[in-house]
């Protein structure tokens, strides 16, 4: 059985003995205080999703454990990009996907005893951008960009109340366990360097984002709001290396990234910025796929206040 369901069954179990024994007060107490806490938190939860809501490397695929166990607390996916439509049309067009799982615990008391419940939150949200470059010099361009954001919350004790709803004749609220609609409106700007020459090209990338994120369609107890600020610095420089892959030279791939967090997301985690350093090798498939004409596997070393690790990515331009 896998650690999600073990959880959701968990759950189930929690709440169905919750359900049917309502009388008591030291169950009501704890359901009590478990409400409370979801409530309070919404915020928090909020701000987590901040930082998967545009293409960054140092937040692309992160996972924090708790130093005690191997229990992972905090695990962030995300897959994005972005490019102009055409050389002719200046028009930039960015998206990014991503999939949150965090893992406060919730320590509730009936009055005697105390119990410590992991409470998973998971979120998914889908953020999409619209920009126009503007050319400066012949190599850099500024960037405006709107964006919009939708996303949903659901703790897995209101995924285990719906499930225990659908199969058995208990009836519970399961928007009383934690479930929030969540949507953002803001934009970035963005200074865009492509320097491009047989021998290496180099992008630098400057972005500063801000997309305030709100709740709707959502119970009044679990509503909030975050302030989701970044500022990121991206570099990759790629030069052809003596060897040949499906007739084109195959490139040697470095790349650096530090994203500075700002407003809500300072600090949210432990950490103010992450920085990432990495290096890979890239396929141009230009001559027999004009599709995916780039494929790039990447080796990644990220770091910041508190917390390090390695990824390993796959990347490809179209």
């Amino acid at each position: 059985m896998s650690l999600i369901s073990k959880h959701l069954l968990a759950f189930s179990l929690l709440l169905a003995l919750l359900s049917h024994s309502a009388s008591s007060n030291a169950q009501s107490a704890i359901v009590n205080s478990l409400n409370n806490y979801l409530q309070k938190r919404s915020d928090a939860f909020m701000t987590i999703t901040g930082y998967s809501l545009t293409p960054d490397v140092t937040t692309g695929q992160l996972k924090i454990y708790n130093p005690g166990n191997s229990d992972t607390n905090l695990q962030m996916t995300s897959v994005g990009g972005g490019d102009v439509i055409s050389q002719n049309v200046p028009l930039y067009l960015e998206g990014t996907l991503a999939l949150n799982r965090f893992d406060p615990v919730f320590t509730g008391s009936s009055g005697i005893s105390s119990v410590n419940i992991p409470m998973h939150w998971n979120s998914i949200t889908g953020t999409g951008g619209v920009g126009w470059d503007f050319p400066l010099t012949e190599d850099l361009r500024f960037r405006p960009i709107a964006n919009v954001m939708l996303g949903h919350l659901e703790s897995d004790a209101s995924i285990a109340a719906r499930y225990i709803n659908s199969n058995t004749q208990a009836q519970l609220n399961s928007m009383s366990y934690g479930r929030m609609n969540t949507y953002g409106v803001g934009g970035s700007l963005m200074l865009d360097y492509e320097h491009y020459r047989p021998e290496q090209e180099i992008d630098i990338e400057l972005r500063y984002t801000n997309i305030p994120i709100q709740t709707f369609d959502t119970s009044q107890g679990y509503q909030g709001s975050a302030d989701s600020q970044s500022l990121g610095l991206w570099a990759r420089s790629r030069i052809p290396t003596p060897f040949t892959v499906l007739d084109r030279p195959l490139r040697a791939v470095f790349e650096l990234a530090h994203t500075e967090f700002l407003g809500n997301l300072r600090g949210a985690l432990g950490f103010d910025s992450l920085s990432s350093v990495g290096t890979g090798l890239e396929i141009d498939r230009s001559a027999s796929d004009p599709l995916f004409t780039r494929v790039r596997l990447m080796f990644r070393y990220q770091f910041g206040q508190n917390v390090q690790g390695t990824s390993i990515g796959i990347a490809a331009s179209f």
